[in-house]
């Protein structure tokens, strides 16, 4: 279902904005309130599964905790031979290690998201920089135009970021190219990496050119919609196929926690 704002396209390709010209202040019940949802937001691990990204990461030899493909018998039997009495911390295995991801954080600031919305957003991104701690991350808030608050490798706490997004005010028209095609700069500077783009939005895209052909271009784009208001879930849907992820959508914040898990996990 389309909203009110319907998608379309402009001339305007939008510009990046430096963080030194947003709003000086955040507005103080604005952050309360989205400081408010992300302590609220424990996202839950999902269950580890015996095929989780098998074949991925480097191949190393780690301890036997519970589960593994093959046994390194070398290591094990150099292990055995010097403890006349062995536990299960002796057999070694060769198990694939997930290499670090890079990910881009794309979250939606436009007018269509105003109030509560852009808060529960800002609340997502607060969370998953708390929770991707340990990746390569950057953040990109967009409206007409876009602001690259967090560049990747540089680090941010997930209290910084958040009072970055109450500082900019819900405004403008949507343009979704935009962050995307920034979100795709930010990923090219880490080769190597697993990449992937995370886009918090209604999609309701109504500035700019078609994201369709960015979308295609990120080596992964999962798209978290808000359906509480103005939505294009079909652009949503177009988005996350073209992008080779997946996209979830949610009606109020008490639908993030598990959304976002079930994006983290795939």
């Amino acid at each position: 279902m389309r909203g009110s704002a319907a998608p379309g396209e402009t001339g305007e390709d939008g510009v990046v904005v430096a963080l030194e010209d947003l709003e000086e202040d955040a507005d103080a019940e604005a952050l309360r309130r989205a400081r408010e949802i992300a302590a609220a937001l424990a996202i839950p691990q999902p269950p580890r599964r015996e095929n989780a990204r098998r074949g991925l990461g480097d191949l190393e030899s780690l301890p036997f905790v519970g589960g593994a493909d093959e046994i390194d018998l070398e290591a094990t039997v150099d292990n055995l031979v010097a403890n006349p009495v062995p536990d299960a911390r002796d057999v070694v295995v060769r198990e694939r290690i997930r290499q670090r991801r890079a990910v881009v954080l794309v979250v939606d600031v436009s007018g269509s998201m105003r109030g509560e919305r852009v808060r529960a957003a800002a609340a997502a991104v607060g969370a998953l920089v708390g929770e991707l701690g340990r990746d390569d991350l950057s953040v990109v808030a967009f409206w007409s135009d876009a602001a690259i608050l967090a560049p990747m490798g540089r680090g941010v706490s997930s209290s910084e970021i958040l009072e970055l997004l109450v500082r900019i005010p819900a405004r403008g028209l949507t343009n979704v190219e935009l962050p995307l095609r920034l979100a795709r700069d930010e990923l090219a500077t880490v080769p190597g990496a697993e990449g992937r783009v995370l886009l918090l939005s209604d999609c309701v895209h109504n500035a700019g050119p078609d994201p369709r052909s960015v979308a295609s271009t990120l080596p992964r784009l999962d798209v978290l919609l808000d359906t509480t208001g103005e939505k294009d879930v079909d652009l949503g849907r177009d988005l996350a196929g073209l992008g080779r992820g997946t996209l979830e959508t949610v009606r109020s914040h008490r639908d993030l926690p598990a959304a976002l898990s079930r994006i983290l996990a795939s």
